[in-house]
């Protein structure tokens, strides 16, 4: 009967024992941590918890703070898994801080990219065309996703009315400098493509044009005809006649009569009341658009030298005071018709009834 095989002096080796021990327990730590890290980054990139989008203002701080506010929101369930997955993919020390929103469901993969990326919430804030520099300070007060105060309102005409997108968190002061900065650039790409023609010595001067078109019509279509009838009148020395002008000149910046104009107050001076001055006032009285600052640097070519609102929302044109005067005799029909009665009318305050000048230009 053959004898039974004995282990090899070299299998009984304690080394090789130990070897092959240790060798067995990295191949089990790497089945292992395969398997784990399978799992982990499955679940790293699953759907969260979150049933519905949440807007999170994730402040400065560490990665674990970070985690906690998240789950704290509702945002994520594993706070560990998440800090484990940004550190793995090199992004701990990359988190920005800032307001975020986080979609339905999103994975703690779709967290820690959103907030590497700084896909931060943008906000929007649209300023009117026409308002003044007072206004817009206003406006940009009762925002309550800006922070800081306005030290001064600025100077009337050197802010550009638009659509502004922000981060929480953007001062007031910053929007302002946006605001100045691209009215800034805009008006110098206007006044380089005016018309060779124009009665304008400088910029100033044809914001202050623009403005005053600004707040005389709010119609696209109409703005180049508004333009050249107060184009026209300076060229013939005429004063402009603008309601806009007294308003300005009697309450500043503050925007709003808050009734018609009197007849005291048209033959009221003042250093903006175009029916008492000639040319242009001394400055903007609105902060005029795109569109506006455009259509007084290039208005219609047309001889028109009056306009009066028409009942529709518009203005009828004409080129002579006859045909003006025709303009506003069908508007004050119109007038009389909408007030059912003469008697209606007669009611009225007569010292609160805006006068109609001859030369009036609206």
């Amino acid at each position: 009967m053959p004898s039974l095989m004995r282990p090899s002096r070299r299998t009984r080796n304690p080394f090789v024992i130990v070897g092959n021990l240790f060798l067995t327990l990295i191949f089990i730590i790497a089945i292992c941590g395969g398997g784990a890290f399978v799992l982990g980054k499955q679940r790293f990139e699953e759907p969260g918890p979150s049933t519905e989008d949440h807007i999170v203002n994730v402040p400065r701080g560490g990665i674990r703070d970070t985690a906690d506010l998240l789950a704290r929101e509702g945002v994520i369930d594993q706070p560990l898994l998440f800090i484990a997955g940004a550190m793995i993919v090199k992004s701990q020390h990359e988190l920005k801080y800032g307001e975020y929103k986080f979609v339905k469901g999103a994975s703690l993969k779709d967290v820690v990219d959103t907030i590497v990326e700084g896909k931060v919430v943008q906000h929007a804030l649209t300023i009117a065309e026409g308002l003044t520099s007072d206004q817009i300070v206003q406006r940009l007060s009762e925002n309550d996703v800006l922070a800081g105060n306005i030290r001064d309102v600025p100077r009337e005409g050197t802010l550009l009315p638009e659509t502004y997108r922000f981060t929480r968190g953007t001062t007031r002061e910053q929007m302002i400098k946006r605001m100045q900065a691209d009215h800034r650039r805009v008006l110098q790409e206007v006044w380089e493509r005016r018309s060779p023609d124009l009665p304008i010595k400088t910029p100033e001067q044809l914001v202050t044009l623009a403005s005053i078109v600004e707040k005389e019509t709010g119609k696209t279509e109409e703005r180049t005809r508004v333009a050249a009838v107060f184009v026209n009148r300076l060229r013939q020395k005429m004063k402009l006649q603008s309601d806009p002008t007294i308003i300005y000149g009697l309450v500043g910046g503050k925007g709003s009569l808050g009734r018609p104009i009197m007849k005291s107050e048209i033959e009221q001076p003042t250093p903006y009341n175009t029916y008492a001055i000639e040319g242009l006032p001394p400055g903007p009285i609105a902060n005029p658009g795109r569109a506006s600052l455009e259509a007084a640097a290039n208005p219609a070519r047309t001889k028109e030298l009056y306009f009066v609102a028409d009942g529709t929302g518009g203005h009828a044109f004409a080129d002579t005071y006859d045909q003006h005067q025709k303009n506003v005799q069908r508007l004050r029909a119109l007038e009389q018709q909408a007030r059912g009665t003469a008697a209606g009318a007669a009611a009225q305050p007569a010292a609160a009834a805006p006068a109609a000048p001859a030369t009036r230009t609206r």
